[in-house]
């Protein structure tokens, strides 16, 4: 790496962002590998204390220190398996329901509650940009913006379809029924990745933005919608009160959409089967979540499966997206470009 006291270095800008990242980077990995080698020490020292004095209380405590840093070590391991070029970066997240009505947009919304709960318990900031409700229950669609360190790294693994097979409680007969929702991850962009955008290649819309039931936010058409016309995405923002900051918003989403659709035609051109998109119903999903007649959520890219449904579905899936990301590196793949 380049020193930071060269004075070379701060002629390019572009250079010295790079290192700067970098170097922010690595004292970061360090500080928290010398949290957790502290915490540790500090942990060792109390569970002695108290098997000196037979101090259950104590040893209680310490026990659980010791879970909170196996969770912690285990987050470290699955950060070193990221190192693509908008790993660290922020994150935007769409979820899809499939085909199915009701049971699909019911599927959608627990979905999404599932990644925010993750996005909490990893200590990342949630912004909901785009929902659109159902038309009795659950999302039709919904995108989010989660920021914070790796984001998009921990969550580049999620881009799939993802099944639910349970007792309808939509059904007065109580059937078993069978949902798809579709995940969809891509980066935020920033500064270091160049993506051209021409102003002529864009078809932009304005509407009203719409809450659950149908009620207005507001009676000004401020909702944002873009159209990139030659590669046919579509983004989409409502958060905000004023047409001009949903622009801006819905601009930088469809920025982050096109830096992922290069990386897909990267990843296309390597292996055209592997990254053809999959149809969000039977036989693509990724993951299947089984609540009737037993509990399973099983992934079916790495075989990695757990009787508590209730736990991921509150968010711990952290270990899906560690043998993922592990899986992939041991196949001699590059998550880097993962669509």
């Amino acid at each position: 790496m380049q020193q930071v006291e060269d004075p070379a270095l701060w002629n390019d800008q572009n250079r010295a962002r790079e290192v700067m990242r970098e170097k922010n980077q690595l004292e970061r990995a360090l500080n928290t590998f010398a949290d957790v080698q502290q915490r540790f020490d500090d942990t060792l020292t109390l569970i002695e204390l108290a098997e000196a004095e037979a101090d259950e209380a104590t040893m209680k405590e310490a026990l659980r220190d010791l879970d909170a840093l196996e969770k912690d070590v285990s987050r470290m391991e699955t950060e070193r398996l990221l190192g693509g070029e908008a790993d660290m970066n922020n994150a935007f997240l769409t979820i899809n329901a499939g085909a199915g009505g009701t049971e699909s947009c019911d599927w959608a919304s627990m979905l999404l509650r599932m990644y925010l709960r993750w996005a909490e318990r990893s200590g990342f900031k949630t912004q909901e940009v785009e929902i659109t409700y159902g038309e009795e229950a659950g999302i039709k669609s919904a995108t989010i913006q989660i920021n914070g360190e790796y984001a998009y790294g921990l969550l580049k693994t999620e881009v799939g379809v993802h099944r639910l097979v349970r007792i309808s409680p939509f059904d007065s007969q109580a059937r078993r029924h069978t949902s798809f929702s579709s995940v969809f991850v891509y980066p935020e962009v920033d500064d270091n990745i160049e993506v051209t955008i021409l102003d002529k290649d864009l078809k932009i819309d304005t509407y009203r933005a719409s809450g659950a039931g149908g009620q207005h936010v507001n009676t000004t058409d401020s909702a944002v919608r873009i159209t990139h016309l030659p590669t046919g995405i579509v983004v989409a923002c409502q958060q905000e009160r004023s047409q001009h900051k949903n622009r801006d918003q819905a601009m930088k989403m469809l920025k982050a959409r096109m830096y992922e659709h290069e990386l897909a035609l990267r990843e296309a051109e390597r292996d055209k089967v592997e990254a053809s998109k999959t149809d969000n119903a039977w036989g693509h999903q990724i993951r299947s979540y089984v609540l009737a007649p037993y509990r399973m959520v099983k992934d079916l890219r790495t075989a990695v499966e757990t009787s508590d449904a209730d736990g991921v579905l509150d968010g711990d899936i952290d270990d899906f997206i560690h043998h993922a990301l592990a899986q992939k590196i041991i196949g001699g793949g590059s998550l880097d470009e993962t669509a």
